[in-house]
């Protein structure tokens, strides 16, 4: 046993020295011999083990992620040797292979010859109609959001209760990559009619092919590491609930086939949050006679206090004081993603990478009594959205937790004037 876990221990270290030697500069093709040299093979556990490890010891999340494109291509042969694995229409992984190859498809087949087409067409009605080839594609191409959102929001909370964080969380600042080009690919195709070819040849080699290509490469990542990783990791549980979560958040370009699903001595539910600390006697907080639970003014049963939060005009989630999310409102109009996979979920990994220094700073301010408040507000597909952290303290001045409150104001900014007359109820 000693021998298999020294030998595993060099690999890592191997591996380690490899990565480094990249990131210090060293030749690509000089590594990559090496790398074949002492390997010959490698796994994706492997590597996302190292890539944990280096995060780990102090590597920049930043830095594994601008380098995850170079790590990728010195184990391409060795993980190209490796079989992929069979999944069952419905089952998560074949649902996201799926959406890979309708996305492989549409940039093949419709975006990379109408690009090709448009950077070389001079005459005016023909450029037109391929800019709106283009922008239809393009529409489509965005609904990746929903593919990389169920990543995101209910796979990675999985993954991080195993303690799988760091490829988690270099797939999300790649993700946030790729968003940005999008968003600027989508800004383009606001004046691609109008813009000179030339110009719009230049943007085309420029931005939207190296985006085209950062959507390929990380659907090599997932098929590669992420997702064998994931079937060697999680229970079947674990991937009936990342089933039954998945909905909510929708697909790309495909619908998931419903002919998986767990076995029947594995379709437990997803976990509750842990119970409230702190209470000793459940008569002190519960009415016997009613089933209500005691408040500070009057008194609500379970089921009236749900359809209150749900029904709430804001979104709102809770952290706990050892910043874990222990619940989250679930209205018909949900702002901002959430899942029931984020339940125990530490408050760091449910944002994207380059805002968790944000989120430590509030979280460290409320701890120590700095503030109490803080807010901001951010414009998102033409709604103006308020999103406000309050500390949570109980009556000796204890931090208990955070609570995001998150709202759509755009109808509010535009009111005027006073309103006191009662509007005739809508029809149906």
């Amino acid at each position: 046993m000693s021998e298999i876990l020294n030998n595993q221990a060099y690999r890592q270290d191997q591996l380690k020295e490899i990565i480094l030697d990249l990131h210090r500069g060293k030749d690509f093709d000089e590594v990559k011999a090496r790398f074949e040299r002492i390997f010959g093979d490698v796994d994706s556990t492997e590597i996302a083990r190292l890539e944990q490890k280096l995060i780990q010891e102090g590597l920049p999340e930043e830095q594994v992620q601008r380098l995850c494109d170079v790590h990728v291509n010195v184990f391409r042969d060795s993980l190209d040797r490796a079989p992929e694995p069979e999944a069952i229409p419905g089952h998560p992984v074949h649902t996201f292979k799926s959406e890979n190859a309708a996305v492989e498809e549409l940039i093949e087949k419709e975006l990379k010859p109408t690009l090709e087409k448009l950077k070389s067409t001079e005459e005016e009605g023909a450029r037109r109609s391929l800019v709106q080839t283009w922008r239809e594609a393009h529409r489509r191409l965005l609904g990746i959001e929903n593919h990389y959102s169920r990543k995101e929001n209910v796979l990675f909370p999985f993954l991080e209760k195993h303690g799988i964080t760091g490829p988690t969380t270099v797939m999300w600042g790649i993700h946030d990559d790729i968003r940005a080009q999008l968003k600027k690919i989508s800004e383009l195709l606001e004046y691609a009619d109008e813009a000179p070819r030339n110009e719009l040849a230049s943007r085309i080699d420029k931005l939207v092919l190296p985006a085209l290509t950062s959507i390929t490469e990380m659907i090599y990542k997932e098929h590669k590491i992420l997702f064998p990783m994931s079937l060697e990791t999680l229970s079947e549980a674990e991937w009936q609930n990342i089933y039954n979560q998945s909905d909510e958040i929708g697909y790309t370009l495909v619908r998931p086939g419903r002919e998986w699903e767990a076995r029947a001595d594995q379709k437990e539910l997803t976990p509750e949050a842990r119970p409230s600390e702190g209470i000793l006697n459940p008569e002190d907080i519960l009415n016997m006679d009613t089933g209500s639970l005691k408040l500070d003014t009057g008194s609500l049963t379970p089921r009236e206090i749900n359809l209150i939060l749900k029904n709430l005009p804001v979104d709102i989630t809770f952290v706990d004081k050892d910043n874990a999310v222990r619940y989250f409102s679930q209205g018909r109009d949900r702002i901002f993603t959430r899942t029931p996979a984020v339940i125990g979920r530490k408050v760091e990994s449910c944002h994207p990478p380059e805002s968790v220094h944000v989120v430590r700073k509030i979280v460290d301010d409320f701890k120590a009594g700095r503030r109490d408040t803080a807010d901001f507000w951010i414009t998102m597909n033409g709604r103006f959205i308020v999103i406000r952290y309050l500390a949570i303290r109980d009556e000796k001045g204890e931090y208990v937790g955070v609570l995001e409150v998150t709202q759509d104001v755009s109808e509010i900014r535009r009111l005027a004037g006073e309103k006191r007359l009662l509007d005739e109820p809508a029809t149906h």
